[in-house]
């Protein structure tokens, strides 16, 4: 068993590539650090470390290890922020995360009208990555955020936040450019970029394709709207993006256009089921939906409502 002493040590070696600079990182002395890396090396039974002019390398057999040693390092760093932010007692903040599809045109939006009823106050906005949403809300890094699907989770509420649909993204001198609507067979007999079955957008169209057996090429992923939008705009391939990520759309070099086949898909805000939302996170919630289904002067004069917040119809 590695104590997390000797994580640190080993992590302070890794980033610093010396046992001097290890130990300068880590306040103490060189000759400390040499015995623990070696009491280490002899408990595991594995050579962690090559040294090579005057730099220790990590070994290739050692590659998981260092692999775990910073995942458990990660964790503890959110367990000191977890401590920290409980030492320090609450203040006048909303901070909120959301994954990107929601946060490029939508959140900011949403957020200008928070600003415009809470002047003073501090706003903090992390982008995640679907996977990074759940630790986000179970270590209290954040009040609530934006998704683009709901899962179960004994320890979290997924409400309805607003229903969008997907459209093709394709250069502006593209011969489907001028078209009103394209069908999935349209879309199948270009390079495509950014289709992946895994993606909770990526899942409706691929399921839409495969439905009608239509076969498509991926020849490029990438996982954020601006990236593909860049990339489509070069005329490397088309794409199919989610209403939200393109609602300021038109772009410069770029066209959308609504695609035949129903792609409707529900998007969610989440929350702890043991935390109250704020006032201010409340109100921000309700603005972003009322933007998310195209309705920005909904609500904006009323006072936040309290407790749960129940979702509006859309017509």
């Amino acid at each position: 068993m590695l104590t997390l002493r000797q994580i640190e040590v080993i992590r302070a070696i890794i980033v610093t590539g010396t046992i001097g600079g290890a130990a300068r990182l880590l306040n103490v002395s060189s000759p400390g650090i040499s015995r623990v890396m070696k009491h280490t090396e002899s408990a595991l039974g594995l050579r962690l470390f090559i040294r090579r002019q005057g730099r220790y390398i990590p070994t290739p057999e050692a590659k998981d290890i260092f692999s775990q040693i910073n995942a458990v390092y990660d964790k503890v760093e959110d367990l000191h922020y977890v401590i920290r932010r409980l030492e320090s007692g609450a203040v006048s903040e909303l901070k909120i995360g959301s994954v990107p599809s929601i946060a490029n045109v939508m959140v900011p939006r949403a957020i200008k009208r928070v600003r415009e009823k809470y002047p003073k106050l501090l706003i903090d906005v992390d982008i995640l990555k679907i996977e990074e949403a759940i630790d986000y809300l179970l270590l209290g890094k954040g009040e609530v955020v934006t998704i683009s699907y709901k899962l179960e989770h004994p320890l979290l509420t997924f409400e309805p936040l607003a229903l969008g649909k997907l459209y093709c993204i394709v250069p502006e001198n593209h011969e489907l450019a001028q078209r009103k609507r394209v069908t999935a067979a349209d879309i199948s007999k270009y390079p495509l970029i950014g289709i992946d079955p895994e993606d909770p957008y990526g899942r409706i169209m691929a399921s839409i394709f495969a439905k009608r057996a239509l076969s498509y090429d991926v020849t490029i992923r990438a996982r954020f709207g601006t990236t593909v939008f860049a990339l489509v705009k070069h005329g490397l391939g088309i794409a199919v993006l989610d209403e939200f990520t393109v609602a300021d759309a038109p772009y410069p070099g770029v066209s959308k256009i609504p695609i035949a086949e129903p792609t409707e898909f529900q998007t969610y805000f989440a929350y702890r089921k043991d935390a109250t939302l704020s006032s201010f996170c409340e109100f921000f919630v309700a603005a972003l939906r009322a933007e998310m289904q195209g309705k920005p002067g909904q609500n904006s004069s009323k006072p936040p409502a309290r407790g749960r917040l129940k979702p509006l119809g859309r017509k």
